[in-house]
């Protein structure tokens, strides 16, 4: 029996997709964007920073590895949909505690497969990111057009993921583990308060491997309240959305830049800038993957790097602003690093943690752990 397709993809320009569903049913209008990671799909589907987004997997084969309950970067995935090419609902793997079909219908994200993604992504490519409805493919294109046009994009997601409570996470008993050269700790444990913008749970887990004893707190923690927890050291994660909407986290960090050592990614560097007073801008179609080529600016080594973000750092605003960039990409020069060394402030737009892709910035949480320990001698 052939299966007839019953869901499509609608873009802003009516062009019009159809496939078939998986996951969660139900109509939603989300950004549409492509991953180019060839593995990785349940540290993607449940990354907080895809959040309202339907991510186009260039990979062909998904779901082939099932879902582990030991893989997930957040307790509550809240991306928006997933579009492959051929969905494998069948796992082969001893790790698989359910399929990723079960787990999007858990968690409400929305499927679908059997779609040209090598089409699709050129489309990305060269059109930009844009909005795009997911819904049944008996559904009128004019129609489905109509409702695009009308639904605005939400702006509320750093809210939405954040923890909504403080907790701590207690230092790993086996410090170093997470990677090599780690010295700068002595035995010592370090007092992190990470502010929660959507952050991945690997982080945490980097964090507490080196040493760190991490209080994640809300988004919206005031800079006195976060004082009061008497820090080593401030961590400013990753998370979704318009860099600019986080103006809680942005105010924090301008009163505690130079207090303490402080370290970003991602959204967290982009929120570095903002507080600095330089600007951000959204690229075209984003850097979403496991494999784009950074560069130390200082030393020239080229690092891998896992990236998943659609704003960037505008180069020229950092001028009289304390910062300096430390890392560039390869592919489009924007900026992936910055720092002020008189406020001990670093950041970088990639993701050091990978989970998934390349382990080759480890050294970043080294760094950080070497600024907090020359505090406290």
């Amino acid at each position: 029996m052939i299966r007839k397709y019953d869901r499509k993809l609608v873009l802003e320009n009516g062009t019009e997709i159809t496939g078939y569903s998986f996951g969660a049913a139900g109509d939603k209008v989300l950004e549409l964007v492509f991953n180019t990671s060839m593995v990785g799909y349940q540290e993607i589907i449940s990354d907080p920073s895809y959040t309202d987004q339907a991510v186009v997997m260039t990979y062909p084969l998904i779901g082939n590895y099932g879902m582990s309950d030991e893989d997930y970067e957040s307790k509550r995935p809240s991306i928006g949909a997933l579009i492959v090419r051929e969905y494998n609902d069948e796992p082969s793997s001893w790790r698989s505690d359910k399929t990723l079909g079960e787990v999007m219908e858990q968690f409400g994200i929305a499927g679908i497969s059997g779609v040209d993604t090598r089409r699709l992504t050129r489309i990305i490519r060269e059109t930009g990111s844009c909005k795009v409805l997911l819904t049944g493919s008996d559904r009128p294109l004019a129609e489905a057009v109509e409702y695009l046009k009308n639904t605005e994009l939400r702006r509320d997601q750093v809210s939405r993921v954040s923890v909504k409570e403080s907790y701590i996470s207690e230092a790993s008993d086996d410090i170093g583990s997470a990677g090599a050269g780690n010295t700068a700790v002595n035995g010592r444990i370090f007092n992190v308060v990470a502010i929660d913008c959507g952050m991945k749970l690997n982080i945490v887990r980097e964090l507490n491997a080196h040493g760190c004893r991490v209080t994640v707190v809300p988004y919206d923690t005031a800079a006195e309240d976060i004082e009061a927890l008497n820090p080593d050291g401030i961590f400013i994660s990753n998370g979704p959305g318009d860099p600019t909407d986080a103006v809680p986290v942005i105010e924090a960090v301008k009163k505690l830049k130079g207090r303490y050592p402080m370290f970003g990614i991602c959204l967290g560097h982009q929120i570095i800038s903002l507080a600095y007073g330089a600007r951000t801008y959204k690229l075209k179609f984003g850097h979403r993957g496991g494999n784009h080529p950074v560069m130390d600016t200082a030393t020239g080594k080229i690092e891998m790097t896992s990236q998943n973000h659609s704003y960037a750092v505008d180069p020229d605003s950092l001028k009289d602003t304390g910062l300096t960039v430390t890392h560039v990409n390869l592919l489009d020069d924007t900026v992936e690093g910055m720092e002020c060394v008189k406020d001990r402030v670093f950041s970088v737009q990639y993701h050091p943690e990978s989970a998934p892709g390349p382990c080759d910035s480890g050294y970043l949480f080294d760094r950080f752990t070497g600024l907090m320990s020359a505090g406290k001698i």
